[in-house]
């Protein structure tokens, strides 16, 4: 391991900004490219909504459905590559590219396992749905949207490992684009198969599917472009699948545990004394939450890359400060979620509803969800530097026993048993927040040996010995840093 500044006691103003800086570059086009991501999502529900109520609830039904069993499952797997790339990437080790490239076709390989019991489920759906005694018309509409979704799994088993793999290499600003080329051409795509083709619900789904393809069409072009390489197969032991295995496995429970309790909350919503007007305002909220938690999901994205990155290139000195900076970045983002949603709960509210009750109902609960996000920026952001670190199954402790331990008794206790109705629900998310936030800072401030984690990157970006030999051309003055991208084909 390489001679590092070890002197943790404080870091210069200079030295806090210029990690800043190389944050922001990175955290900015992230954060439009997720922005991008849930501005697909909105479109396709204005186009069911277009259709109709039964279909606007069989299409938010499947939607939920699918990111519960499968989308969250498949970007959860897709996190486990963040330390081994990002690790492999910062290091100077002469299996570096080899240890990238072999990871990526790994997960992928992982991915396409996955989905066939995902796709079981979908194709599946509507006898579940009924079973668990929904309306059949809805479960009908439902089952199709889901249907023609299928295809988006093999995307995402692409997809998913490709923008990892990228933006462990800082490479930002080419998803960014790929995203907006995409999502730009989602609209019109709609507007064919929905309106001028009368496809319906099918057509909404199969637009989806077409915009994921044309996002990983793009990516894949952009490597094609900027990636030069060659490449010899090469039978040797010791490739490291077991080990990304178990990344892979505990960083999905992490990611997914927090997904699926957002999904309960909807649940739960259903049993309170007015179910319509609950379920509404869980949905508006939940959406409203979803497109707050865009910032945090660059932060904890890129910050893991950062922190594997010089953990990777034995500087653990520059890895905390990465961490302190991106945890700092955090609650500056939660403190302005808090005061928006305070401020503009009563505008935020009439956006998507003109009925009063619901309005009332969605703005006494936003001050609440603000503070949530208080609570969700640094924990999000903490569990990305603990997986930059290799340690995704600290963070899927800690989502397990806050959003189920502690989350969950508070939010039914409140909600059914004390009275307190829809609030208590969101009260129950609050307490979870809190017992997370706590828990990854005390995991990430205090319990975090960053020479250790040195060692150990330094180990494990040793794993692998064999496989695709690559050598990659890029330019001698950096900028690599954009371009200097490797993909097996």
């Amino acid at each position: 391991m390489k001679n590092s500044n070890n002197n943790f006691q404080g870091f210069t103003t200079s030295q806090v900004v210029e990690e800043l800086n190389d944050l922001l570059r990175m955290v900015i086009p992230i954060t439009a490219a997720n922005c991008l991501v849930f501005l697909r999502a909105v479109i396709s529900v204005l186009f069911l909504g277009r259709l109709g109520s039964l279909e606007l609830a069989g299409g938010s039904l499947s939607l939920g459905f699918t990111n519960i069993t499968g989308y969250s499952v498949l970007v959860g797997l897709a996190s486990g590559l963040e330390p081994v790339c990002s690790q492999a990437y910062g290091s100077n080790g002469s299996n570096k590219w080899e240890l990238l490239s072999n990871s990526l076709v790994r997960m992928i390989f992982i991915l396409l396992v996955a989905i066939i019991p995902i796709g079981f489920l979908w194709l599946n759906l509507e006898p579940i749905l009924l079973f668990m005694g929904q309306d059949a018309a809805i479960t009908s509409a439902a089952a199709t949207y889901c249907y023609y979704s299928l295809p988006d799994l093999l995307t995402n088993c692409l997809l998913q490992p490709l923008r990892v793999y990228l933006r462990s290499q800082g490479v930002t600003k080419p998803l960014m684009w790929c995203n907006l080329i995409a999502v730009a051409f989602h609209v019109p795509i709609n507007y064919v198969l929905v309106v001028e083709k009368g496809l319906g619900v099918s057509g909404v789904a199969m637009g989806t599917v077409l915009t994921n393809l044309n996002m990983m069409g793009l990516m894949i072009g952009y490597v094609w472009v900027y990636g030069k390489w060659r490449w010899t197969w090469r039978w040797t032991e010791g490739i490291g699948m077991r080990e990304l295995v178990r990344l892979s496995v505990t960083s999905c429970m992490g990611i997914c545990l927090e997904w699926w309790w957002y999904e309960i909350v909807t649940v739960l919503a259903g049993y309170l004394a007015d179910p319509r007007l609950a379920v509404a305002g869980t949905g508006i909220l939940i959406q409203t939450t979803s497109l707050m938690y865009t910032v945090p999901m660059a932060l904890a994205g890129c910050v893991s890359a950062r922190v594997g990155n010089e953990l990777g290139a034995g500087r653990p000195y520059k890895a905390k400060l990465a961490a302190l900076v991106a945890l700092g970045c955090a609650f500056v983002v939660g403190f302005i979620h808090v005061i928006w949603t305070i401020i503009f709960r009563d505008k935020w509210s009439a956006l998507f509803t003109h009925d009063h009750m619901l309005q009332s109902l969605v703005s006494s609960v936003m001050p609440i969800m603000g503070l949530c996000e208080l609570g969700n920026c640094p924990q999000t952001t903490g569990c990305g530097i603990l997986r930059g670190t290799a340690r995704p199954a600290v963070g899927a402790r800690i989502n397990l026993g806050s959003f189920y331990f502690v989350g969950t008794p508070v939010a039914v206790g409140l909600a059914f048993f004390l009275n307190v109705g829809f609030s208590g629900l969101w009260i129950g998310l609050l307490s979870a927040q809190l017992a997370c936030v706590v828990s990854v800072l005390y995991s990430v401030l205090v319990k975090t040996d960053w020479e250790g984690e040195a060692l150990r990157a330094e180990k494990l970006t040793n794993l692998s010995n064999g496989g695709l030999e690559m050598v990659a051309e890029y330019d001698s003055d950096g900028s690599d840093h954009e371009k200097g991208l490797l993909i097996v084909k």
